[in-house]
């Protein structure tokens, strides 16, 4: 499998997630630059976390008009895979592959600790590794990840299965206190109607050694490996 790691000006985990793919899943990856358009060979093509573009405007938003996220648009429609770690999930919706908005935590706080997450919908390229209900342990990494939709889409999402990860305490529970940044529903990350383009605020890259202190990103890393 082929994956490409996309560098935007501000990227700070684009080594991050190259190195695993490379050292951990042993899989052919380059990094594919912001201007690139040529991106035919690509099997996946993950935007990393960061600061693209310094964050100006709003995250992502810079970079959402880029030549490579306006040819990502055709590469989804091919049914090839797109995931956005972070600043990636955040340049997703800001490009209109993904639904609503990542607003700045509630606490008005960057956020960056260790946190569990609830395994939705097992029936996608992302999360067929895991089993419905599994709690991960994945970091978070950021100040704007408060997730909102408005009322009629969120139920399409809910219908559809796209919600595929929620922020919830060690036990599974989906509660207020264990939602770090006051997204709706406590909603970590999600896909769109193909389920092809996932996005998600927790940084599986790193949790996938266990001197990190957790595997669990492998669980998504791998799925995308078994769904190919």
């Amino acid at each position: 499998m082929r994956f490409g790691v996309a560098v935007y000006p501000g990227s700070n985990c684009d080594y991050d997630t190259y190195r695993v793919i490379r050292d951990i899943l042993k899989e052919d990856v380059e990094f594919i630059n912001y201007r690139e358009t040529d991106i035919d060979k690509f099997d996946c093509i993950i935007l990393p976390g960061g600061f693209s573009f310094g964050d100006y405007l709003r995250p992502g938003t810079l970079a959402s008009h880029t030549p490579l996220t306006n040819t990502l648009k055709d590469f989804a429609k091919k049914g090839k895979l797109i995931i956005g770690i972070c600043n990636g999930f955040q340049i997703l919706t800001e490009a209109h592959l993904l639904p609503g908005a990542l607003m700045p935590n509630v606490n008005g706080k960057f956020v960056c600790k260790p946190q569990y997450l609830r395994v939705e919908n097992t029936d996608t390229p992302f999360t067929n590794q895991c089993k419905n209900g599994q709690v991960l342990n994945i970091p978070i990494a950021h100040h704007d990840g408060n997730y909102f939709v408005d009322e009629d889409t969120l139920k399409e999402m809910e219908d559809n299965g796209q919600i595929l990860l929620r922020y919830c305490d060690k036990n599974g529970n989906i509660t207020e206190e264990a939602n770090p940044n006051g997204s709706l529903k406590n909603i970590a990350g999600i896909t769109n109607k193909d389920k092809n383009v996932f996005g998600l605020m927790p940084h599986p890259e790193r949790a996938s050694e266990g001197i990190l202190g957790s595997t669990d990103g492998l669980y998504i890393l791998k799925s995308i490996l078994n769904s190919v």
